[in-house]
């Protein structure tokens, strides 16, 4: 077999040309790209292999059982209980307590930390920190709110440490669908 020795670039002299008075004919340069170009789908299939794809997050919502006989519900602690309904154009709606016994108000969807953090720091110090007497939050999705606010207030409690939480996307009462109404939310 006979082995040939590949160059990498060469000085091609063209053949066919006429010689010009004065002028010599000049080598044109080429270059070989078959070593560049193997090179490249090597990189490439090195980065494609080695890079790890964004893996997607998913959080673990579990709703409970519809119940079709409310009177067997345990009574909730209405002192530890806030309150959050989701509005439109990112805002919502906070109390703490009862509808009816405490004052409803308007807080955008970026802000909801300062006020979870707040009202933890009030069942807290109201229940002598006691850990069977946390926080509950209920969140209540309006068919006005959107899919990211619900998410965004979702994640506030992770990072706030709201262990208890539940989602009511069923239930509204009437102060709060009056409140909201009149506030155009």
């Amino acid at each position: 077999m006979l082995k040939t020795k590949r160059k990498m670039a060469t000085l091609n002299v063209p053949q066919n040309g006429k010689a010009v008075k004065g002028s010599s004919r000049k080598p044109i340069p080429g270059v070989d790209l078959t070593a560049m170009v193997d090179l490249a789908f090597l990189l490439i299939t090195f980065f494609m292999l080695t890079t790890s794809l964004s893996k997607m997050n998913a959080m673990d919502i579990a709703k409970p059982v519809p119940i079709t006989d409310m009177t067997k519900l345990e009574p909730w602690p209405a002192s530890r209980t806030l309150t959050l309904l989701l509005g439109k154009d990112n805002k919502a709606v906070y109390y703490l307590g009862q509808a009816y016994q405490n004052p409803m108000q308007i807080v955008n969807v970026s802000e909801l930390s300062e006020v979870l953090l707040l009202n933890k720091k009030r069942v807290a110090e109201a229940h002598k920190m006691s850990k069977d007497k946390e926080m509950y939050v209920i969140i209540k999705p309006t068919h006005t709110s959107i899919y990211k606010d619900f998410v965004d207030a979702i994640d506030e409690m992770g990072i706030n440490k709201i262990n208890t939480y539940a989602i009511d996307d069923k239930y509204l009462l009437d102060r709060e669908k009056s409140f909201m109404r009149a506030k155009g939310i």
